[in-house]
């Protein structure tokens, strides 16, 4: 049973009427009061010496490469020589060597370099050695064959603080057994509108689970406060994303939290009372703006707040290039954010011309050396108490000596556990459950042995959308931990994606749910499941039409809309993103041989269900509540309660794009596109994922690139030969059901931003709405591509209407581009619009 004593949260602040109200806090929440948090985490006279003499022997130069981190993707080893930088990072779509693959030792002997380097003072005079940074978002999840961990929306299910204190443990291990010295987590949101595409990266909608696990996953990755405290295998933790990042209107990412003071206190700040407690040394700013201000330029929360108020003595990170977001800052500068608090800028690409602007913005006054000598204190004293300088070349180092560790047994007995506790039993009608493993089953759907479906985003990649099970090494699907106890049993199991079988089923487990995501690319306009597009329900209820009981285990990143999926189902288990032990599900699924239980369902929903499909903000104690299941909800095989028939009328009404943009690829591929590669001698290939190559692996490839935001534009390669047009390959924004043309509205011109890397040598055609070989408007898109300058961004704009054009019925592509000859480019911001500014590049009917 859950209870905060077991958190050891005694001493912790929850604010509001969440645990107990704290005197003098004023109702007017123009004064609102931060109390400061209670921790034994001081500060030592030794170590503010050594920092002391450290700052006094420090140039500004060597200053402000402590406070800029670079990105392995761009950073070399030859620059981490020549600038001494204070930390780097890997993103969530890279490794070492560019080894997406790349094994723990691989990992362990880029540190080693990385390390060398930044100790090597022959050009930069400093010999201070640098930390690496990763997104430890659910294990070590971006070194491949770690154990991945329930994400966190599984783990508030659990409500068990233990628990998290384990994981956090056994995160730590196989994080330092790759040399990395530093994690940015846990993530501390408290997420009010669950479209947002982070819902899963929050524990709970209530406060009180996020501040009672907040701290224990501090203190298992960091290490109790005393003796143990970032000693041996633990790391420097990070809380984040400070503050509001949760309570965006509209669930929009990166968006703006719109709420007074004392609510961005009593409900976003709870997690990080219980880590700043219990000694978190980082704490990561975040993207959002609050009332209207980017919380990156936000003084008042970052150093008046935070620090000063909360009492903080570690240091801020920003997020990744979320600085150029402040007013009057840039990718390759930002004092503003400096300024406002912020002490180490993740500057993954522009890392050389910020680093040499703020040295001169420090030479110019702009930012005082007081502020700088701060932000460096702050920096290095987390460093020290890490043990920076007494560790050593990490694969020196004890902990780094422990190849056991990374996926360790016991890891991933504990991943299984987790995924076990993190079940919620949402339906059970006629005891359906638990199987008999002696039964006849048959195991459905495209979750079924689908690892990175069940793992989610921030899965080896970063959205996870690339990845296959031979990503996973290590890791049990969902039906081969079914099959294996089943099997050994006398059960038979017959697996098929679809629901066809050879033999007629005692029951069906149909494993279904969302396909993975990560941030923004998660953001979802509907709470409907497959709005549009129920082919996940066709499939239960053509099982259901066969008189077989049927089973839904649901993967998913939050609460869905879901009634009609749920009356086509006799049992429903939400089973979140359960990570690398899918064998987890079948403990508690299935019975013994024998019929006895082997493990209850104990999991119960830390987010509220909705009941209609438009309760985008539905949190207990709202005074309006009436989810379908209430927070807190979940049934055991003890239970005798039988779902009723649910409504399956909805209310909710698509948002109209409005009359100036209907968005197509605008950061990320709207609803009802994917993207599509086909060349001359195999089908189209139609993918969501980030990067591509067409069906015969070489004519077509595609890739992300940036624009305004991580991974929002697609670079295509053409690598065709011979001039043809049975040489062709064509990269298209393919509808997954046909569009009629009504849908166009007023639009008047498709509109994109488009980004020439290599001239071409043969006629580069664009088609529009097209259904087959008929297009509203087909064009030769040489004209234009001739006068734009290479490797910069331009607009462009096509009319979609010209004259003597014979429309199709219904549009199976949006958009297609082809040739025939070696060519490159990357596109952006697609998007249908009525009208265009006088500086787009127009691409006319006349031409």
């Amino acid at each position: 049973m859950f209870s905060l004593s077991d958190a050891a949260l005694c001493n912790t602040f929850l604010l509001g009427s969440l645990l107990f109200p704290l005197s003098g806090l004023a109702a007017d929440t123009t004064k609102v009061n931060w109390p400061k948090a209670d921790t034994a985490l001081k500060t030592d006279a030794a170590t503010e010496q050594q920092l002391d003499a450290l700052l006094a022997t420090m140039s500004i130069e060597q200053k402000v490469a402590q406070i800029v981190q670079p990105e392995i993707g761009y950073l070399s080893v030859a620059q981490m020589r020549k600038y001494g930088f204070g930390s780097y990072l890997n993103g969530g779509n890279t490794a070492p060597y560019g080894q997406k693959q790349a094994d723990a030792k691989t990992w362990l002997k880029y540190a080693d370099e990385m390390y060398a380097a930044s100790v090597d003072s022959s050009e930069d005079g400093s010999s201070i050695p640098t930390i690496w940074g990763t997104d430890a978002m659910h294990g070590h999840s971006n070194v491949f064959g770690a154990t991945l961990f329930p994400h966190n929306i599984g783990l508030g299910a659990a409500r068990d603080a233990d628990l998290i204190h384990r994981i956090g443990r056994a995160t730590a291990k196989e994080v330092a057994a790759t040399g990395i010295e530093w994690m940015f987590a846990p993530t501390v949101a408290v997420v009010r509108d669950d479209r947002w595409g982070r819902t899963y990266e929050s524990y709970a909608e209530d406060p009180e689970v996020v501040a009672a696990y907040a701290g224990q996953m501090v203190t298992g990755v960091q290490g109790d406060i005393g003796a143990d405290f970032l000693s041996f295998y633990h790391r420097i933790a990070t809380a984040k994303h400070f503050i509001g990042d949760g309570g965006t209107e509209n669930g929009l990412d990166r968006g703006d939290t719109l709420t007074d003071e004392q609510s961005l206190r009593d409900i976003h700040a709870a997690g990080y009372y219980t880590a700043i407690s219990s000694g978190v040394q980082s704490v990561m700013a975040s993207f959002n703006s609050w009332n209207g201000k980017r919380v990156h330029g936000d003084h008042y929360l970052l150093t008046e707040v935070l620090k000063q108020q909360m009492g903080f003595d570690g240091f801020v990170i920003s997020d990744w290039n979320a600085h150029k977001f402040v007013d009057g800052c840039d990718l390759e500068q930002c004092a503003a954010a400096f300024n406002a608090g912020v002490d180490v800028m993740m500057v993954p690409e522009h890392f050389e011309a910020f680093y040499h602007n703020t040295v001169q913005q420090v030479k110019d006054g702009v930012i005082t050396t007081t502020r700088l000598d701060d932000a460096v204190r702050r920096f290095l004293r987390a460093k020290i108490r890490w043990g920076v300088f007494k560790r050593g070349k990490p694969s020196t180092r004890p902990e780094s000596l422990k190849p056991e560790w990374f996926n360790a047994a016991e890891h991933r007995e504990l991943a299984r556990e987790a995924v076990r506790k993190s079940l919620v039993l949402l339906k059970n009608n006629n005891n359906i459950l638990p199987v008999s493993p002696n039964s006849r089953v048959l195991i459905a759907g495209d979750g079924a042995d689908n690892i990175a479906k069940q793992a989610g985003g921030w899965s080896v990649s970063w959205q996870g959308t690339d990845n296959t099970n031979a990503d996973f090494p290590n890791a049990t699907s969902v039906y081969a931990g079914l099959r294996q106890q089943i099997e050994a049993a006398g059960g038979t199991v017959e697996l098929s994606i679809d629901g066809q079988y050879s033999s007629k089923p005692d029951v069906a487990i149909v494993v279904i749910g969302e396909e993975p995501y990560a941030e923004w690319f998660g953001d979802i306009q509907l709470l409907e499941y497959q709005h549009g597009n129920k082919r996940d329900l066709a499939l239960l209820q053509k099982l259901k039409q066969q008189n077989i009981p049927v089973v839904t285990v649901f993967l998913s990143g939050r609460p869905l809309w879901v009634n009609k999926e749920l009356n086509a189902s006799d049992a429903f288990v939400a089973a979140w993103l359960p990570g690398s032990e899918g064998q987890g599900i079948a403990d508690v699924l299935l019975s013994d041989s024998k019929g006895n239980i082997q493990y209850d369902f104990s999991g119960k929903l830390s987010f509220s269900w909705p009941k209609y499909d438009d309760q985008y903000l539905l949190n207990v104690k709202d005074a309006q509540y009436q989810p379908l299941f209430a927070y807190g909800y979940g049934l055991t095989y003890v239970d005798n309660t039988r779902l009723a028939q649910l409504s399956e009328a909805t209310r909710a009404v698509p948002k109209q794009n409005s009359d100036k943009q209907q968005p197509l690829f605008v950061r990320n591929l709207a609803d009802g596109l994917s993207w599509a590669l086909s060349d001359s001698t195999t089908g189209q290939k139609t993918v969501n994922a980030s990067a591509a190559v067409s069906g015969d692996g070489k004519s077509l490839s595609m890739q992300s690139v940036n624009l305004a935001y991580q991974e929002d534009g697609r670079k295509f390669v053409w690598q065709t030969e011979g001039g043809n047009a049975s040489s062709s390959a064509t990269a298209s924004l393919r509808y997954t059901a046909p569009q009629p043309l009504a849908a166009l509205g007023d639009s008047k011109f498709l509109q994109m931003s488009i980004r020439l890397d290599q001239t071409p040598v043969a006629d580069v055609s664009i088609e529009l709405m097209c259904q087959q070989s008929s297009c509203l408007r087909s064009e030769s898109l040489l004209p234009l591509l001739t006068g734009l300058k290479r490797g910069q961004w331009h607009t462009i704009a096509l009319p979609l209407h010209c004259d003597g054009a014979k429309a199709p019925q219904v549009a199976e592509d949006a958009m297609r581009l082809s040739t025939t000859q070696q060519f490159s480019l990357a596109l952006a911001d697609i998007a249908l619009v009525n009208s265009v500014a006088q500086t787009t590049a127009l691409l006319d009917c006349a031409q």
